[in-house]
């Protein structure tokens, strides 16, 4: 285990964009942090604990192949996909400090540790979404529309996915696509934690059991210890670990890129696997959504027959997120159709044939903001409100689910008192 300081590998600036609520001041968490004795990074105390984060090793044969790679000097690309943890919430500043960039960092010193390495980072993780969102990002975000290989794709929904329509099969879905890329990336299953001890992992847990991938829990690592003193085997309060109720400080983020680094040094000095893992067996809980794609303005027309209607406004206001090492925001679903007071109501529709379909809407905190109506082959399916979350971010919803690919309408239009007020589709997630 590499044995570190907490401050930040160097500095990082430029704009920061908008996270999820609940978060404190950098002034308020350093204060938060004097109430309790400074954690002992590197001591055996912290060594068992971080020990205590390997679920399951799993089957090693992918991950030893990228180790080897980055000893041999060659490419090694890291990818991480989640919500705002893995974003990079709490961390400051949050570039350089949160737990993707750390435990890339890591992995480079440990495996490749000379200037120049090609080991490179990919992170892809959005506030306030879950592997239903993920799913559909997949592509564009980690793949980037088929431009990088990774070969290590970590996953991180364990806190995201409690709104999670298809209850794991989208998780299970976004797993399976992983571990199908050309490239056969180890996945590495990463469960976070909230303040409360809660996270998903007894759901999701099952899935790296019944595919034997590598799985770090976090929660394993510090629930425990949580309350002790330091006599007793405590090495980091909730005050330190938790820069708000959802998200780590930066000893949290570090303790989460040791884990991930425990899992790589467990690894790097176990015997190979011989055989792969295997993917061709029935799913645990579903693996419906494997072939999802994205469709947005700026692919939409090669896919479907759409007619914007009044949705022929473009927003520019979106949700951000520091992708990879950036210190600038990414704007989320640039290619969207939006309704604005001018529009009329004229209602956008779109015929594709498909057995799937997500619909991806922006949430927002404004009142400029209106409900809208959303028709399937005719049929009312829902209201879609963007201040159910009231905050600027991506929200997404499923609109239908078969087996069979069949031609759907899909209409959405202003409800009743929202005909002059804003609404915008970010995009769809679709099953061909």
């Amino acid at each position: 285990m590499t044995d570190h300081s907490a401050t930040s590998i160097n500095k990082a600036g430029g704009p920061a964009a908008p996270r999820d609520p609940e978060y404190l001041s950098e002034g308020d968490q350093a204060a938060e942090e004097m109430v309790d004795p400074p954690v002992v990074f590197g001591s055996p105390s912290y060594r068992d604990m971080i020990a205590k984060s390997l679920l399951n090793q799993g089957n090693n044969k992918r991950l030893k192949a990228a180790i080897e790679k980055a000893k041999r000097g060659e490419q090694v690309t890291i990818a991480f996909i989640g919500g705002s943890i893995t974003h990079g919430a709490g961390a400051i500043p949050l570039p350089l400090n949160c737990y993707a960039y750390r435990s890339y960092h890591l992995f480079k010193q440990r495996f490749a540790s000379y200037e120049g390495s090609p080991v490179r980072l990919i992170k892809a993780g959005v506030g306030g979404t879950p592997s239903e969102l993920g799913i559909v990002r997949y592509d564009r975000d980690v793949l980037r529309d088929g431009t990088e290989n990774p070969d290590i794709v970590v996953v991180e929904f364990a806190v995201n996915d409690a709104g999670d329509e298809t209850r794991g099969s989208c998780y299970e879905s976004l797993v399976l696509k992983a571990l199908g890329d050309d490239s056969q990336p180890a996945v590495i299953l990463l469960f976070s934690v909230f303040l409360n001890d809660w996270n998903l992992q007894d759901r999701l847990a099952p899935i790296g059991w019944h595919y034997d991938l590598p799985m770090v829990s976090v929660k394993d690592a510090v629930v425990g210890q949580f309350g002790l003193a330091r006599e007793q085997g405590g090495v980091i309060s909730k005050r330190q670990f938790f820069h708000d109720i959802y998200h780590p400080t930066n000893s949290g983020h570090q303790i989460m890129a040791d884990c991930l680094d425990w899992l790589f040094e467990v690894t790097d000095r176990s015997a190979p696997d011989e055989e792969d893992i295997l993917t061709d067996k029935p799913p645990l809980i579903g693996n419906d959504y494997v072939h999802t794609r994205l469709l947005d303005r700026l692919n939409g027309a090669d896919i479907a027959q759409i007619d914007c209607g009044g949705f022929r406004e473009t927003d520019t206001d979106l949700q951000l997120a520091e992708m990879d090492d950036h210190d600038y925001g990414t704007p989320q679903f640039p290619h969207n159709w939006m309704h604005t007071s001018e529009s009329g109501d004229d209602r956008f529709t779109m015929t594709l044939r498909s057995k799937r379909l997500i619909l991806v809407f922006k949430d927002s905190g404004s009142s400029d903001f209106g409900t809208a109506e959303i028709r399937v082959d005719g049929e009312h399916k829902m209201f879609a409100d963007p201040h159910e979350v009231n905050w600027t971010h991506c929200s997404a919803v499923i609109l239908y689910d078969e087996q069979e690919t069949e031609e759907h309408t899909v209409e959405i239009s202003m409800s009743g008192g929202s005909d002059y007020k804003r609404f915008t589709i970010l995009g769809f997630g679709f099953v061909p």
